[in-house]
């Protein structure tokens, strides 16, 4: 495989499209030289057959990349149907409440030596190997087949408890810190295993998270939308690399204290003097720490993803490296802000940029009720959406 996408063509393809479809060209002969591809985890290939499956998704939408959810704890790209949900028409009936995730490959221990997150093998499934499983199947088909590995994490696992984010109060997060050497080395370890155990053809990692700013604004679609008081990450790792920054931690500490007091206020509908909007401001001119700090939370995950890049390529030159972009870039005009294609190009190979029609206006109102309550407060509700739609170039109205 080699790779014949040059900055420029990278740009024009990322900011144009969902996906990287000119994906870099493959020595396996391609159903189609565009990319049609397709989340798919574990669990579909042992309740369907590997054979059925890659005959569906062939036969009905032309597949030919497979994003296989090889190292998850989420059952959302690895698991069936959430709890509750309407099952779909095909597959078990049935829903995987223990569902329990991890490395859904075989782990390789010499991969793991710098880091103290050892046991990661998903026990989901017994003993099966699904990169074992589906990359023959695959090939011989045509098919593409990049690994997709999310930054999600149980609590209960071994050790977990040291590589833990802590939030505002000094208490552990269920995230897991990108400036923690041991996490980073985990990440480094684990794309390392894959491109060199399996011949596989891409590596894309998604984390679906963002800083202290705009989580302690609650500019998301959470629900319930974040408290101020859990936003991360405060830890000794974060504040070391603050004051090598110039980022004076006590002043950044307080105004993610002040913030907090600002947001819970609001929540529960005490309006300021003048306005929502304008504390916001007055608040980040006194403590413009928060954006400082908001910045090198960004910066430290535009770290992981060129530490990630240059494992793999110092591994396997061959294989592509891309990142799952979170959704909230359709709907948060700081995060947006933070997804850089430029800088971003300087250690990416494709972008898959999520874009969804089915939940997104649903999550978009989620949106616009968090940062409603806090940030745009003075705004109606359709005042608000109007705001978005002009601010994010939404124009599918007009």
């Amino acid at each position: 495989m080699r790779l014949d996408v040059n900055r420029r063509e990278f740009l024009k393809i990322a900011a144009g499209a969902g996906a990287a479809l000119a994906m870099p060209t493959s020595g396996h002969t391609a159903v189609s030289s565009k990319m049609i591809g397709i989340q798919v985890g574990a669990v579909s290939f042992v309740d369907e057959g590997t054979e059925k499956v890659l005959d569906v998704l062939q036969e009905r939408a032309c597949v030919n990349t497979l994003f296989l959810a090889v190292f998850t704890y989420g059952r959302g790209i690895a698991g069936r149907q959430i709890p509750g949900q309407p099952l779909p028409d095909h597959g078990k009936q049935e829903y995987d409440l223990n569902f329990h995730g991890g490395n859904f490959a075989i782990p390789h221990p010499q991969y793991y030596k710098n880091t103290v997150l050892k046991d990661t093998r998903a026990p989901d499934h017994g003993d099966l190997d699904i990169l074992a499983e589906v990359l023959p199947a695959a090939k011989k088909r045509g098919m593409k087949v990049i690994c997709w590995l999310e930054d999600v994490f149980r609590t209960d696992l071994p050790n977990i408890e040291k590589v833990q984010e802590r939030d505002l109060y000094g208490r552990n997060a269920e995230t897991l810190c990108v400036n923690n050497p041991d996490y980073r080395n985990f990440l480094t370890g684990l794309v390392e295993d894959y491109a060199r155990s399996y011949d596989i053809d891409g590596i894309m990692w998604g984390s679906e998270r963002q800083g202290a700013l705009s989580d302690g604004l609650g500019a998301t679609h959470d629900v319930p939308p974040i408290d101020p008081g859990n936003v991360t990450c405060f830890c000794g790792f974060c504040q070391s690399k603050a004051k090598e920054r110039g980022i004076n931690v006590e002043r950044a500490r307080q105004g993610f204290l002040q913030l907090e007091k600002f947001v819970r206020s609001a929540r529960s509908g005490k309006r300021p003097v003048d306005g929502y909007y304008v504390q916001f401001w007055r608040l980040l001119l006194r403590y413009p720490e928060l954006a400082a700090w908001e910045m090198l939370w960004t910066d430290s995950l535009r770290e992981t993803y060129a530490a990630i890049y240059r494992t793999v390529k110092a591994a396997e030159q061959t294989v592509p490296v891309g990142w799952h972009i979170w959704h909230n870039n359709s709907f948060n005009p700081i995060y947006r802000a933070e997804q850089d294609l430029h800088e971003l190009s300087n250690y990416s190979d494709f972008i898959k940029i999520v874009m969804y029609n089915n939940c997104g206006g649903e999550r978009m109102a989620l949106y616009a009720d968090n940062i409603g309550s806090t940030l745009y407060g003075d705004l109606s509700k359709q005042s608000l959406i109007d705001l978005n739609y002009a601010l994010m170039g939404f124009k599918e109205r007009s």
